[in-house]
């Protein structure tokens, strides 16, 4: 059965000590909640890694980092391998966020290496795909996310497969205060779920978590959770308050 999962991605927001902070309290929460029904990730900056580390429960909150290179080593000034990210203890990485797409032109290439590097080194994979306002206005959304997923993902086998996450992300809905309806969001997560079972049989398609991402919040994450195929959210802005991400964390 199919994991229901929050996870949290701070993007580039807290210090070192505002992060541990935060980790700190999310971790308590967590700790002291008695009915928390999905797994709990947070997905915070590099120079965060290790401090967040030492002061969480890995056992009850997964530490993501949100990207990772393409290589493994090398003169790559500036670039963090993902062997690097699975020796500071974290166990997820997010790759192919809109915004590393859209700002830094990452393409289905490159996360397709990035994909290989980062399971090869341990880590599970929460794998962003989405359209913009302008694919979802032309009606070409469904060939947008299906060729993202084709690209980056259909080479792996089964059980490759059962180390990844998707997360399904409107760009139009992030960080702009729009929301997808849930309608919207469970008609996608069902093409990508029919995807999953074409290219891998029903059994991998039903055990594979797929997250919503576009301005969730605690409002509207019960009516989102409820839809048969969203199994979870990946929370920008709300995930940076301890108090407003675990108000999406109890929606299940």
């Amino acid at each position: 059965m199919r994991k229901k999962i929050v996870a949290g991605n701070w993007k580039m927001n807290t210090t070192v000590p505002e992060g541990v902070e935060l980790a700190q309290q999310v971790n308590a929460a967590v700790a002291a909640a008695s009915d928390i029904k999905c797994d709990v990730i947070i997905g915070v900056p590099f120079t965060h890694l290790t401090a967040v580390k030492a002061v969480i429960d890995i056992d009850k909150v997964g530490l993501a980092a949100q990207n990772c290179a393409d290589h493994t080593s090398g003169a790559y000034t500036g670039e963090v391998a993902a062997p690097m990210v699975a020796s500071t203890g974290a166990n997820y990485v997010i790759l192919g966020h809109s915004e590393r797409r859209g700002y830094y032109n990452e393409t289905p290439a490159m996360l397709k290496e990035k994909v290989d590097l980062a399971l090869a080194s341990g880590l599970k994979v929460i794998f962003c795909c989405g359209e913009s306002l302008d694919e979802r206005e032309q009606g070409i959304f469904k060939q947008v996310i299906g060729d993202e997923l084709r690209e980056s993902l259909f080479h792996l086998d089964a059980q490759q497969m059962a180390n990844i996450v998707i997360a399904y992300e409107p760009i139009w809905a992030i960080g702009t205060g729009k929301t997808a309806t849930s309608d919207q969001a469970q008609e996608v997560h069902a093409f990508i779920r029919g995807m999953l079972a074409q290219q891998y049989g029903a059994q991998v398609a039903d055990d594979t978590t797929i997250l919503y991402g576009g301005s969730c919040k605690p409002s509207n994450a019960p009516e989102l959770f409820a839809k048969p195929d969203i199994d979870g959210g990946l929370i920008g802005g709300a995930s940076l308050k301890a108090d407003s991400f675990m108000g999406i964390v109890t929606a299940f």
